[in-house]
């Protein structure tokens, strides 16, 4: 995505300080005219593309000396196109006693024009100026995730005053509390909850499904949520401040902002590098003609010799190397749903051996279905046929998994409509009624087993240990004297087999963490193909767990972000599958897998990898050229002109090179 790109709509408007916040182009600029906006579109691109064809056109009238004017006039379009936006912020760091690359960059190439080099210069601020360009470019890129974001929830909202008036107020100015109406077709603004209505919406920019979701009063609903329906009245939860969105936002900018050691290390040192250079530059254009018997102007002077050196010791390659590719790593996560806190992340990921994981909820989908249902005493068809319709009369209501797996199950068996009597909920075990003067139970076995008999007790007990062996969840069922069992087990999440057969070949270590039971937990890991696993974990022990792997090997830790959140913090790498939203998520977790596209993981293993190999190429890259041009330069064996092209040459294959990290995941 370019830059032009990342602009507001043209009908809807931009309030003023969230133009700049959001990092739009030029041409988003509410200050310009629409008909100006093309025009406005990528800038310093422009200019310097532009500058580049003067450059050319003053070299080839430089051919003829009839033409030497006309070349200098071209010339000096070159150094007011690429030249003076330089200077202008060369002297503006100047003033705040900030002597930078810039500011290296911008000395040398006007400095050539008093040595009588002014092509030579003139090419330096083109490349300059186009490899700023293109690091703009990459930038842009990744605030793009940050732009599309913004966009997702409207800036405005019908609010519900008390007298039933409705207005519309901007998201800014709604406290949580506000009763707001959201129409069919129209984008819910912020985090509310339902009041009145039901209608379906549609969260494919939150959670990556593209289906719509019912949504009825005490439903929560996101801000960017699509309205398809009927009309909604909502209580808002989270201000525009605390919103779904706006937390997403937070930790994009934090990615942005989260600046890797080596990074950091060289922000540090490129101040002091840039004066040393200027210095010694300045040292070897007074000294050289005492040492070495030079003079101090022409093409072998100490001062077209020094300038030289200035230009070929500057480290914008190097500065530069490892930005674009966290950059363009960061950006190209996020645009696959996948937001990292920062190329800390990236690195930590690269160092990672071992890769655990929880099992409800990420393994699995943490969808119990029903798989099969037993009479404990011989029953006939007719019977199990009552029993079920029975089951299903007192899970209709209920919301628990097991709930909705028994109605799922009955959908396409032969069951009738029954009427209950006495129906009442035993909190934390299960629900009771009367049916036609029977007394009627489904829950936990601990429950039901202590009011049978012990004949039948003994069988109710043989018989779930079995079902527990095979690493089935179960749910019992007494209807009058007969008990009934349903057997559960839990959904694998589609492509997981796939997916962590490719992190094994990828010689990636794999685990599995879960509190479950051991022949549930064994049975899971069967099924996906996990050979290491650990069960029966109280929270303390999947903590001790992960610290000590983190500590020996580098372990990245995939979980729900909320039951998990302890061990997330606890691992070299906290991966988090916890829906859009969540803050628990957000704060436990170093990446937070939006769509909860856990087949991305060996795409992200392999991402930050690649990243940490990138940035190792540009630093040999950039050091090598520093150190093969600088004293060849000084000893007067690399023209000007070469030392530009090396120096700008380097600074943009690096740029090239990191832009490889952009590719999305399929």
């Amino acid at each position: 995505m370019s830059r032009s790109h990342t602009h507001p709509h043209p009908h809807k408007p931009v309030v003023f300080d969230e133009f700049f916040a959001m990092g739009f182009d030029e041409s988003a600029s509410p200050f310009i005219t629409p008909s100006s906006r093309h025009w406005a579109k990528q800038i310093p691109l422009r200019s310097a593309v532009i500058a580049s064809v003067l450059l050319v056109g003053a070299y080839l009238l430089q051919i003829w000396p009839v033409t030497h004017a006309l070349s200098y006039l071209l010339l000096i379009g070159v150094y007011f196109l690429a030249g003076i936006p330089s200077l202008i912020e060369s002297i503006e760091d100047v003033a705040r006693l900030e002597i930078n690359i810039d500011v290296l960059m911008t000395l040398a190439a006007f400095l050539s024009v008093l040595i009588g080099s002014p092509l030579e210069g003139g090419l330096l601020l083109v490349l300059f100026a186009l490899s700023g360009a293109m690091e703009d470019a990459v930038t842009a890129r990744a605030k793009g995730a940050i732009n599309s974001l913004y966009k997702l929830s409207p800036t405005k909202a019908y609010v519900i005053e008390t007298d039933g008036t409705v207005i519309e107020r901007s998201v800014r100015d709604i406290n949580v509390g506000t009763k707001i109406l959201i129409k069919a077709g129209e984008t819910i603004p912020l985090d509310s909850k339902v009041l009145e209505g039901i209608s379906s919406v549609n969260l494919v920019h939150l959670t990556g499904e593209n289906l719509p979701v019912t949504k009825k009063v005490g439903d929560e609903v996101p801000a960017g949520a699509i309205n398809y329906e009927g009309a909604l009245v909502l209580e808002v939860t989270h201000t525009s401040a605390d919103s779904s969105i706006a937390r997403i936002i937070k930790l994009v900018t934090q990615a942005q902002e989260a600046k890797p050691q080596i990074q950091r290390w060289f922000d540090s040192v490129s101040k002091r590098y840039a004066t040393t250079v200027i210095l010694l530059s300045a040292l070897f254009a007074t000294t050289l003609p005492w040492l070495v018997s030079i003079p101090y102007l022409g093409f072998e002077g100490s001062i077209y010799r020094a300038i030289a050196f200035l230009i070929a010791a500057s480290p914008c390659a190097l500065i530069i190397a490892t930005p674009i590719a966290y950059l363009s790593a960061i950006s190209s996560c996020a645009r696959s749903g996948i937001l990292l806190k920062g190329g800390v992340t990236l690195d930590a990921l690269a160092g990672c051996q071992v890769i655990a994981f929880d099992k409800t909820g990420t393994l699995t989908l943490g969808n119990l279905r029903c798989v099969g249902m037993n009479a404990l005493q011989p029953s006939g068809e007719t019977q199990l046929k009552e029993a079920l319709s029975v089951a299903v009369a007192l899970e209709q209501n209920a919301v628990h998994p097991i709930a909705r797996a028994i109605i799922k199950y009955a959908e396409d068996k032969p069951t009738e409509l029954v009427q209950l009597q006495e129906f009442r909920s035993i909190p934390g075990y299960g629900l009771e009624a009367i049916y036609q003067g029977k007394q009627v139970f489904i829950g936990k076995i601990s429950y039901l087993a202590e009011k049978l008999p012990a004949a039948v007790k003994g069988q109710l007990n043989d018989f779930a240990n079995e079902i527990q062996r095979k690493g089935d969840l179960l749910a019992v069922m007494l209807f009058g004297n007969d008990v009934y069992v349903f057997r559960f087990e839990d959904t694998v999440r589609p492509k997981m087999q796939e997916t962590l057969s490719q992190l094994k070949a990828g010689g990636w270590q794999l685990l599995m963490l879960t509190g479950d039971h051991q022949e549930s937990a064994k049975k899971i890991a069967e099924t996906v193909g996990i050979e290491n696993f650990k069960a029966d974990l109280r929270p303390e022990d999947k903590l001790n767990i992960v610290s000590q792997i983190a500590q020996e090997k580098g372990l990245a830790m995939v979980g729900d972000g909320v039951n998990d959140a302890p061990a997330l913090a606890r691992a070299t790498v906290g991966i988090c599958m916890g829906q859009v939203g969540s803050s628990t998520a957000i704060e436990a977790a170093d990446v937070v897998l939006l769509h909860d596209n856990l087949d991305q993981l060996e795409w992200l293993m392999r991402k930050a990898r690649k990243t940490l190999r990138i940035v190792r190429e540009n630093l040999t890259l950039a050091s090598g050229v520093i150190l093969l041009a600088t004293t060849p330069a000084l000893l007067g064996y690399i023209p000007l002109w070469l030392a530009v092209v090396l120096h700008e040459g380097g600074t943009v294959l690096v740029g090239l090179n990191a832009l490889r990290l952009l590719d999305k995941a399929k």
